[in-house]
């Protein structure tokens, strides 16, 4: 699992303007990443809007995306829930053969307590796969505390990752400084990206980073080569397009910045919408300033 070091982006799920998936928006998504450093892709995440797809459709576009990949750079498959029971159900039943890890957010709406968390991700370790613990208490409303993290690190090899996304940043370095050696930290929250690196994370599973790879590949790739003043240039000048990308919920940002690319068409689903247009017109004049 070595591989999955550096900047992961979660993919967005492109539409066209009848809601349907576009596909041919999804290669033009993953050979601009790939052309520009990203070191792994993370597929039907949070920011894939994979709530609002059909299995069929999330079947296609897994289909879609290993093919065009074509084993091109590690891929990591989005598979979590509030129901312990299906999101083990989901595991055993998916083929995993293009998957070098699961990415699974802690359950959301139930806010189980510390032990029903840890209860949780024991039972989805003892399917036996790579599973990358999500913990994104913004979103769950319940936060994976450190002390529960370690635990699960120290008793599940296959537990061998946490995508932290805490609003707190002394929970990253609480589990950095007391972790196992073979488990990694990755950064949930762009803008902590390089803190975080710095500190001894492997990198970042970011948003932003899929509208910017090489500039974000590069940031972190200076990190961990500690030169620590040329990476910080790179965060300062991306740390306000970073904020306004989240300033009314994900993707909708993110989806404005690659439409003004012209890598998407710039629809959501349902309940969903598009960046207000007084958010669209600061994003926009902010990548004016970063071309």
């Amino acid at each position: 699992m070595g591989q999955l070091k550096g900047v992961g982006v979660a993919l967005v799920t492109p539409f066209n303007e009848d809601l349907s998936i576009d596909f041919d928006a999804i290669t033009r998504l993953i050979d601009y990443n790939i052309d520009n450093g990203t070191s792994f892709l993370v597929v039907l995440g949070t920011t894939a809007e994979a709530a609002t797809l059909s299995k069929d459709e999330k079947d296609r576009v897994v289909a879609h995306i290993t093919k065009i990949n074509n084993n091109r750079l590690p891929l990591v498959l989005g598979i979590g829930g509030n129901n312990t029971a299906e999101v083990v159900q989901q595991i055993k039943e998916s083929d995993l053969s293009d998957f070098d890890a699961i990415l699974s957010v802690s359950p959301y709406y139930n806010k189980p307590n510390q032990e029903g968390l840890y209860q949780h991700y024991k039972a989805l370790a003892e399917t036996g796969e790579k599973i990358i613990i999500y913990n994104v208490p913004g979103r769950t409303g319940q936060n994976v505390e450190a002390s529960t993290t370690l635990r699960l690190a120290k008793e599940f090899p296959n537990l061998f990752m946490i995508k932290e996304a805490a609003p707190n940043i002394l929970q990253y370095f609480d589990i950095l400084r007391q972790k196992p050696d073979n488990f990694s930290l990755m950064s949930g929250d762009d803008e902590y990206t390089l803190p975080v690196t710095l500190a001894g994370g492997d990198g970042v599973i970011s948003v932003i980073g899929q509208a910017y790879p090489k500039e974000f590949s590069t940031m972190v790739k200076l990190a961990r080569n500690r030169e620590v003043d040329e990476a910080y240039k790179i965060h300062n000048a991306l740390v306000e397009i970073t904020r306004l990308i989240f300033a009314e919920g994900n993707p909708c940002g993110i989806k404005t910045i690659l439409a003004e690319k012209g890598l998407i068409k710039n629809y959501l689903r349902l309940p969903l919408v598009a960046a207000s247009e007084g958010l669209q017109e600061k994003i926009k004049a902010e990548m004016q300033k970063l071309s």
